[in-house]
């Protein structure tokens, strides 16, 4: 195969980045917009030795599970969405088969197993305008028009949209009025190239239960001309709670810095996850898809098995969204998270829901557990990890085994360290017992899951 050569081909599974899979001649090709099942025309931009990557250029016979039509115009030029194209339920069952496939092939779980540990996987209702989360970039179209939406796929070229259907609906309001005073009082968004401009992004939040607002602008300063004037028109929206500014100078593809100033209202929202209130701040990590969080975390409630007598270890515990979920029934809980600023808002989270049986620790993971371990004794009934998508270090999995908890409950977003991590777990002396997969992320590729350990009895 070679660059610019035209080829039909039958799409037989999906990359991690969404692309559709298929084989001309044993060489296989990547596809970005073909879904599983589509006899796709394509033609080779880039040719390697034994693979390539080949743009769409005609759909020859559409797959059973293409929509006719995607919700969101710009879902193939936009690089948010990589399933859109594929219908909802075929999303759910591409999902759970790649979590399956990854147990067995990676994690070497047994089949037979598999059938009967897996539960069916949580979909969603309306599986648009769930994000409570949206970072904006700002830039410059051909005309010199200011243009916010999202970023191409592995681009920074800016696709105009200021309704995004994964975002709330209250988005494109609070768009239209950042346009709207830039134009009117010349403030000049950010120029990756120059270096040059102000406005780099905007951070919007959104407390589903709360229906609070939280508008951050990410500046290429300290301040912005007449910040009154914006602050006003943005308070005039139902729900504007928080308006700041967060300092970021550095030329980096970083968005968010680590200066925070105010600008009109508090600098947090509030929001709940079930019962739990959260205070969250531009900087915080918090699950951006709050009707699922609910549902994958009542799950790993319901996986730990707690009476009230256990002692449970939180790893990677963020803000503390899992941790104070488990201390409404634990014993005491210890969380572990490696930023100074979430261990802090995990604090703040809680003394307001009032929870004095939750300790947190700032470090990371792999060195606070075994030092906790080997120099103070403690122990776990139970533990909880819900690392990042590289998975658990090997020090910790270690240690975790060192320390013999009961349960261990796994919340993963990547199924394919999940895998490789459940395979040492298993191989000593630990149980495979159930596994849930929860569709954070629809009409992306990304899914969630959340797997129970349990100790073998010897």
């Amino acid at each position: 195969m070679q660059k610019n050569d035209l080829v039909t081909v039958a799409i037989e599974d999906i990359g991690v980045g969404g692309e559709g899979i298929g084989k001309v001649d044993g060489y296989t090709l990547f596809i970005k917009d073909a879904i599983i099942g589509d006899v796709v025309e394509a033609k080779i931009v880039k040719a390697k030795k034994n693979y390539g990557y080949a743009r769409l250029m005609n759909i020859v016979t559409p797959s059973e599970n293409r929509v006719e039509k995607p919700a969101c115009p710009m879902a193939r030029r936009c690089g948010g969405c990589q399933i859109q194209e594929m219908k909802y339920g075929a999303q759910l069952a591409f999902k759970e088969g790649k979590v399956r496939g990854n147990l067995e092939r990676i994690g070497e779980v047994p089949i037979e197993l598999l059938d009967k540990v897996m539960q069916p996987i949580v979909g969603m209702e309306e599986p648009f305008h769930y994000r409570n989360k949206a970072q904006f970039p700002f830039g410059k179209d051909k005309e010199g028009n200011i243009v916010t939406g999202f970023y191409a796929g592995r681009t920074h070229s800016i696709i105009p949209n200021r309704n995004c259907l994964l975002g709330v609906e209250v988005n494109e309001m609070i768009l239209n009025e950042i346009i709207s005073y830039m134009e009117e009082n010349k403030v000049e968004p950010y120029d990756e190239t120059t270096g040059k401009g102000l406005i780099r992004h905007v951070l919007i939040r959104y407390g589903f239960t709360t229906k609070e607002i939280m508008v951050c602008l990410i500046i290429n300063g300290t301040s912005i001309p007449n910040a009154e004037a914006l602050c006003r028109q943005l308070a005039k929206i139902s729900g504007m709670t928080s308006i700041t500014l967060n300092v970021n100078k550095k030329q980096t593809n970083v968005i968010l810095g680590d200066e925070i100033l105010p600008l009109w209202g508090r600098e947090t929202i509030t929001d709940y996850i079930g019962d739990i209130k959260y205070q969250i701040s531009p900087l915080s990590f918090y699950q951006v898809n709050p009707v699922q969080t609910v549902k994958l975390y009542q799950t790993a409630l319901e996986y730990a098995r707690l009476d009230g007598n256990e002692t449970v270890w939180d790893l990677y515990c963020g803000i503390g969204t899992i941790s104070l979920f488990l201390a409404q029934k634990a014993k005491q809980v210890y969380g572990v998270e490696i930023v100074p600023a979430a261990i802090k808002d995990a604090k703040k989270n809680a003394a307001l829901n009032k929870i004095e049986n939750a300790e947190f620790y700032v470090g990371k993971a792999e060195e606070v557990l075994p030092e906790k371990y080997e120099k103070d004794g403690v122990y776990a009934d139970v533990i909880v990890v819900d690392p990042p998508r590289k998975g658990c270090d090997e020090t910790l999995l270690s240690t975790m085994l060192q320390m013999k908890p009961k349960r261990i409950v796994y919340v993963s977003c990547d199924s394919a360290t999940l895998a490789r991590d459940l395979k040492i777990l298993c191989e000593e002396n630990y149980q495979l017992e159930k596994v849930a997969v929860c569709d954070m992320f629809p009409s992306s590729v990304h899914v969630e899951t959340c797997v129970l350990l349990q100790r073998r009895t010897m």
